[in-house]
């Protein structure tokens, strides 16, 4: 997720929707809140929770350059939501 700034942020959840819409509400204080955090500009489903869980570890340990090509390689034009997204 992203700020309208750039900042971003990873995380995982077991319910997207739901996540992107408490962070669009602003509901839990922290990062994602204090920033602004509101745009959903990627995602990757995994069926097991210690997979997503490495998954989100790895990309946290990236540079930032390297998070926003990963971005870009599915939603160049930083759209919000992706045109992947699932009804």
């Amino acid at each position: 997720m992203a700020s309208w700034t750039g900042t971003l942020y990873v995380g995982v959840t077991n319910d997207l929707k739901l996540r992107v819409l408490e962070h669009r509400a602003g509901t839990f204080p922290g990062f994602a809140s204090r920033y602004g955090v509101r745009r959903l500009l990627y995602f990757e489903e995994y069926a097991e929770i210690l997979d997503a869980i490495a998954r989100e570890k790895q990309i946290k340990g990236w540079s930032r350059w390297k998070k926003v090509r990963l971005i870009e390689s599915v939603n160049p034009p930083w759209r919000d939501p992706p045109k992947d997204w699932k009804s």
